[in-house]
């Protein structure tokens, strides 16, 4: 357990580094009105460092927090930063226009947390439980490829490209077609992947001969349109505004991760109810490894139907943060119980 000086000490020495991006030092420390001598911090410096909880990049610089530092002063030492009852108002009137249109809505409340955070912003939108399948077609354009269309019974349409079974003829593909039409007319979308194990599969085995091939053709499918339909990202590139991140390789493993909307959609999939806080490597995937992942999900009798996230360095503006999903938590959770209820 840390003393109160020493708690003292950690909470400037984060917040400086967050705010400027540089080592502090204990002169630094000494003049943010703390009642010791220099040395006196230097010497609780080395303490937390010894302990774990700063860091000194170079022999004769400061110390930055470490991940265990970030993490006690995430769980013990933050205070959210305070929204005015104006900016409150306005957000809360701005998420409140976009409850109507699911999709328009995820994507602009990314939009409006990114902007507000300057961090890279996604919300992870409830599955369409009430869609149901109406129609399924399967265009050949080439040899190897061809483009799946999904009509939904609200009228909406899908088209996702998919690669096709080595030599497969023009009349096995209307015989998938036809089966497929016939055993999920009315099915829900959600159940799609379910009905296709249990019920599909074996029918599939009678009548096509590349029956292995064409269940890992609808499993490959069915896993994109899920994360594709649910996934929504905003402020992308604000993360080459942060200094830690002016690593081309660091950047690229970054990028090409948040491309993978199936990985995304995974990982936001886990998220626990509440606004939850993952620094550096507490979360599990390694692009991510250098950053702090900050989600807010919400649940309906024990299932996820939706997770808003902010993703950032570590070095970052937990208050400003955490205070924006403090103040919005209950807005957030009105706007997924309205799409969960309207379907996706």
């Amino acid at each position: 357990m840390l003393t109160e000086r020493q708690q003292q000490i950690l909470q400037i020495v984060v917040e400086h580094y967050i705010s400027e991006a540089e080592p502090v030092g204990s002169r630094v420390v000494s003049k943010r009105g703390m009642p010791y001598s220099p040395a006196t911090i230097r010497n609780e410096m080395a303490d937390l460092e010894e302990m774990g909880y700063l860091e000194q990049p170079h022999t004769s610089a400061g110390r930055i927090p470490s991940a265990k530092g970030y993490r006690y002063y995430v769980d013990r030492l933050v205070q959210p930063t305070p929204i005015s009852a104006q900016k409150i108002s306005e957000l809360k009137q701005i998420l409140a226009e976009k409850m109507a249109h699911t999709e328009l809505g995820m994507q602009q409340a990314a939009e409006i947390l990114s902007n507000l955070t300057n961090y890279t912003a996604f919300v992870l939108g409830p599955e369409a439980h009430e869609a149901t399948l109406k129609n399924f077609q399967l265009i050949p354009i080439s040899d190897r490829t061809a483009v799946v269309i999904i009509v939904t019974n609200n009228g909406h349409v899908e088209h996702h490209k998919v690669t096709l079974p080595d030599g497969i003829p023009q009349s096995e593909m209307e015989r998938l077609v036809n089966l497929l039409n016939a055993k999920l007319f009315r099915v829900p979308l959600v159940q799609l992947k379910s009905r296709l194990h249990q019920e599909i599969a074996e029918e599939m085995r009678r009548h096509l001969s590349a029956y292995e091939a064409w269940v890992n053709v609808l499993e490959s499918l069915l896993a994109v349109r899920k994360s594709s339909d649910r996934v929504y990202l905003s402020g992308t590139a604000k993360i080459l505004s942060h200094p830690e991140f002016q690593n081309i390789d660091k950047v690229r493993m970054l990028f090409e991760w948040l491309e993978d909307q199936q990985e995304l959609a995974n990982l936001l999939e886990e998220s626990d109810a509440g606004i939850q806080v993952h620094i550096g490597q507490e979360n599990k995937v390694e692009a991510i490894n250098e950053c702090s992942l900050i989600t807010f999900s919400h649940f309906i009798n024990g299932r996820l139907v939706g997770t808003i996230g902010v993703l950032g360095p570590t070095r970052m503006h937990y208050n400003k943060v955490i205070g924006l999903f403090h103040a919005l938590s209950g807005d957030l959770a009105e706007l997924f119980n309205h799409w969960y209820q309207t379907g996706a």
